[in-house]
């Protein structure tokens, strides 16, 4: 459906050109736009791999293992009903824990790795479990401490300091977590209650 979406809009863009008579601005356009996408793909590819390598060491050096062990406590009140020793529980923890460091890119196989453990060992049938729920929507609110793909953008348009964003990047992470998993709470006591 997207592709066909996709086709009928740049069908439109060049019948529009064609007929507005602007169709050289749009084959100028397509030519440029593709060369920023390519050295944008650069910039953020650099950006990856540096903060890539940093997250090797961070690993290599047993920074996130103890970010594990802090984070596992808070994680069992949110995760509830997971033994401490839970494997799902390692992998959601080491998953939160590559997120906030600003590794979505690592953070994504580690995600599917805990959302696979919690399958087995919860069980959940043809529905996804509350616990599964909430793995998705802390993935996909994403708290950065590092939110490194928004900085190297930032760089990339030239921004004199890329990070200076880092304090409203923190507050609507958490706020949008913590209202996006009270909606998942009440919407599974309202589900449990027959609402």
């Amino acid at each position: 459906m997207i592709g066909y979406l996709l086709s009928f809009i740049i069908l439109a863009a060049v019948v529009c050109s064609v007929f507005g008579g602007t169709a050289q601005q749009v084959s100028a356009a397509v030519i440029s736009s593709g060369a920023d996408a390519v050295s944008l793909t650069l910039t953020l590819a650099g950006a990856m791999a540096v903060w890539g390598g940093v997250m090797r060491i961070a690993e290599k050096s047993g920074l996130t293992k103890n970010l594990t062990k802090v984070l596992k406590p808070i994680l069992r009140f949110v995760f509830r009903g997971l033994d401490r020793d839970s494997r799902a529980l390692g992998a959601i923890a080491m998953n939160v824990s590559a997120n906030l460091l600003g590794l979505g890119n690592a953070a994504t196989p580690l995600g599917i790795e805990a959302m696979k453990q919690l399958e087995r060992e919860e069980k959940p049938g043809e529905r996804a479990s509350l616990n599964m729920i909430k793995l998705a929507v802390i993935n996909a609110c994403s708290v950065e401490l590092i939110p490194t793909t928004v900085a190297a953008l930032r760089a990339r348009a030239g921004s004199a300091s890329p990070l200076d964003i880092l304090p409203c990047v923190i507050i609507v992470s958490v706020c949008s977590l913590a209202a996006a998993l009270t909606a998942a709470e009440l919407l599974e006591i309202g589900d449990k209650h027959g609402h």
